[in-house]
């Protein structure tokens, strides 16, 4: 297992949609743990593929207080949010020093392949259900901040500027 380089913004690649997982193979399966590896040095509860510049609609999730029961999903969809809203504080390593509070449904329907292949429908709720949308996010090309008002995101990119090295 490998961590892997973090892209910085704005590197191009954060704004590309990734490609759907045909299979789960080996090569998959590796990805994945190199990104577990990853998320855990950050530290995180997500990460997705197209952030260490790998264009394939794959993310991992562990919000759990124990850590190391990261949900591998591959071409996540969500089937169903819920109405209640949720607040978050939400960062990115792809762009360090800066957050924004965004509301999203607080528990989240979402159909991916696991690790087997297999599909899987499955519920998340709170802070896995936030990390999940914002990997999904990310495997559409776009980043926590797009969800931000225009003003406050000039406002947030304003403040990365000033701070990234």
């Amino acid at each position: 297992m490998t961590v892997r380089r973090i892209l910085p913004w704005p590197d191009r690649r954060l704004r590309t949609p990734a490609d759907p997982v045909p299979a789960i193979t080996d090569d998959i399966r590796t990805i994945w743990d190199d990104m577990i590896d990853t998320m855990e040095a950050m530290p995180g509860v997500g990460l997705a593929a197209p952030q260490i510049g790998v264009m394939l609609r794959l993310a991992v999730v562990d919000a759990s207080a124990e850590r190391g029961r990261a949900v591998r999903l591959a071409n996540p969809e969500v089937l169903h949010a819920s109405v209640k809203l949720r607040d978050h504080e939400e960062a990115s390593p792809n762009l360090p020093g800066v957050s924004a509070r965004l509301a999203r449904p607080r528990a989240v329907t979402v159909r991916y392949l696991d690790d087997t292949g297999a599909p899987v429908e499955r519920d998340f709720v709170g802070l896995a259900a936030t990390s999940v949308q914002h990997q999904i996010d990310h495997l559409n090309g776009r980043m926590y901040f797009d969800n931000l008002s225009k003003v406050k995101r000039d406002m947030l990119l304003r403040k990365a500027r000033k701070v990234s090295p």
